[in-house]
Parts: structure tokens; C-alpha cells; sequence
């Protein structure tokens, strides 16, 4: 399993010389499995250019899992590459609502005034599905989505094989409920997180920053690895950057998040446009 950050920053994109280390596109991961398949996670501006890439590759049978549908986890599909492509078959998975259907929510961003192509009207064969309430598998990888702890309904996903196994918890507030003091079974994200070997999870804030933002759905750094501690994770990587953070300050958090580790544990990394992560 090969995971790879396209985007990785929270809430709007952030372009510019400030940004460059750490990257400004909005959430977006691609994990390759050993058979060929490709899963994309989120639909921030990240994806932009992996679609780009995918064209590339040649690559006609693609799946993208949608943790929810705020923008800056929606807004680079429009520009998805392999949208335009008529060779290419894209089944999105989505959060289900008793409202509307995942198809109904998606095409909102794909039509006037915010967007001049309707959905309907791009070649690619596009299927909607929601995420099933129970495990499921998808082209050799056992797939599970539960809701978390964020405004709106939000999913995080875990995606296992024989070899390998990741989670992905970019919006996520699982202090709201307590983590240290609560039994596995009462922690938000927990049965999508328990040990696995990788541990992709939001922590938009510093310390101080959380205290003015508790209820936003985000988690501070100290929470991320108390998070990552009490679902037994082997390795965590800090997403969803807030957008005031600069490459400097970022700098300066993750150094923070690495003197948190104790002995024997894997220190935490932040998060990088283009990180690679080979699993296991």
C-alpha cells in the first residue's frame, strides 16, 4: 500500500511563497494498492493535479471516498481530470443523508452561477454509492467509513489489505468526548483508527489555538497524539493545516509534536504535498 499526499491544508486553500514547504492545496490522498487500485480520499484542490498524473498513467477505473462534502474537501472536483475522460469509470462514495442523495449534494457545486458544466454532461461514467453501515470490500481492500466527531455528517475511513492497513480522520474532534479518560468503545474515530499502521488525522490547532476553537470539529496537535495513543496507531501524520499556519510556524508545531513522543513510539510528522508513505 502506497500513500500519497496531494493536499493536506484545512478550510481554504493557501497558495503562495509562504506555504511552499508544507503545501497549500486543500485535503486530498491517494492510496495505491499492490493489485493496481486506485482509492482518492477527498476532493480538495489537491486533486487537481492528481488527476493530471492519473491521465498519465492511463489509469480508467478509479473509486473516490468523500469524508463529507464542506468545500475545501469538495471544491477541486470540478477540476478532476479524469471527469473529462470517457474512457474512465469513477464510483464516488459518500456520506448518506435521509434528505437528498449523494448525487443530488455533489451537483450542487457543478452547476450555475457556481460552475458552468453541469454533472450530467460529463463523459465520464460516474456512479454515486453511500458508504455501506457495515465493512465492505473494494478491488482487494477491506474498506470501513464511520461518522466522527465534526459538523455536518462526516466520515473517517479505514482502508485494509493482507499487508497493511491506514486511516484517515482529516476533520475530527474526538476530545469533545473525552479521549484519555474514555474506554476504547467510547472514543470517537476508534473503530476506524484501532492499531492501525497508519494513522492520517486532523490537528488543525496548537494547545493555545483549540481552547478558542472547541466545537469547531477540529483537534488540537497534543489531541492528535492522545488520539493516536489510545487507539494503539504505529505511526500518525498530522493534517489538515490551518491556513494562517506558514511553513515556519508549521516548522515549529511539528518539532513541538515530536518532543510529545515517549520512548519506543514513532515520533509524529506533519503532513507534505508529495509525502509518500510505503506500507507496511
Amino acid at each position: 500500500m502506497r500513500v500519497t499526499i496531494w493536499g493536506c491544508r484545512g478550510s481554504v486553500a493557501t497558495p503562495g511563497p509562504e506555504t511552499v514547504e508544507y503545501g497549500g492545496n486543500t485535503s486530498c490522498l491517494e492510496v495505491s494498492l499492490a493489485n493496481g487500485t486506485v482509492l482518492v480520499l477527498d476532493a480538495g484542490t489537491g486533486i487537481r493535479s492528481l488527476g493530471l498524473e492519473l491521465i498519465e498513467r492511463g489509469v480508467r477505473k478509479l473509486h473516490l471516498l468523500l469524508t463529507h462534502l464542506h468545500l475545501d474537501h469538495l471544491e477541486g472536483l470540478r477540476f478532476f481530470a479524469p471527469l473529462f475522460d470517457e474512457r474512465v469509470t469513477l464510483d464516488i462514495w459518500g456520506p448518506p443523508s435521509p434528505v437528498l442523495s449523494l448525487e443530488e449534494r455533489v451537483r450542487r457545486s457543478f452547476s450555475p452561477p457556481l460552475f458552468p458544466i453541469d454533472l450530467r454532461d460529463l463523459p465520464a461514467q460516474v456512479t454515486f454509492r453511500d458508504v455501506p453501515r457495515e465493512r465492505w470490500t473494494l478491488d482487494g481492500a477491506s474498506l470501513a467509513g464511520d461518522l466522527v466527531l465534526h459538523p455536518g455528517p462526516t466520515l473517517g475511513f479505514r482502508i485494509e489489505t493482507a499487508e497493511a492497513s491506514c486511516a484517515y480522520l482529516p476533520d475530527h474532534e474526538p476530545a469533545l468526548t473525552g479521549i484519555a479518560e474514555r474506554s476504547i468503545d467510547w472514543i470517537s474515530g476508534a473503530s476506524i483508527a484501532e492499531n492501525v499502521d497508519l494513522l492520517v488525522h486532523d490537528a488543525q490547532y496548537s494547545g493555545d489555538e483549540y481552547e478558542k476553537h472547541v466545537g469547531w470539529g477540529h483537534s488540537s496537535i497534543e489531541d492528535a497524539v492522545a488520539f493516536k495513543r489510545a487507539v494503539g496507531a504505529r505511526r500518525l501524520v498530522l493534517f489538515h493545516h490551518e491556513p494562517r499556519h506558514v511553513d515556519a510556524s508549521l516548522a515549529r508545531l511539528e518539532a513541538h509534536a515530536q518532543s510529545l513522543a515517549i520512548r519506543g513510539e514513532d515520533p509524529p510528522t506533519l503532513a507534505r504535498e508529495g509525502m509518500v508513505v510505503e506500507l507496511p
